[in-house]
């Protein structure tokens, strides 16, 4: 009878070993995401404290992601394949 109880805690109940061990997978797993998200959060704030104290970054920033450019420039856009 007690063998019995034993087995069912260990891998039918809901507290399992098994469920442990997959909601602990769970656990590093968002604890990863978390610091990921916080770093590109820091890098971002980063970036924006850049663009808006510096006008030649802002820019800068302008012309290489939206492909700005002034009234008497041309610009050439290459893509590798």
């Amino acid at each position: 009878m007690s063998l019995g109880f034993v087995v069912w805690v260990l891998f039918f109940d809901q507290e399992s070993i098994l469920v442990q061990s997959k909601l602990n997978k769970e656990i590093r797993n968002l604890e990863q995401q978390k610091k990921f998200y916080l770093e590109e959060i820091d890098k971002n704030k980063a970036s924006l404290n850049i663009l808006t104290n510096d006008t030649a970054s802002l820019e800068k920033y302008a012309r290489e992601t939206y492909f700005m450019k002034k009234d008497n420039e041309d610009i050439f856009v290459v893509v590798e394949e």
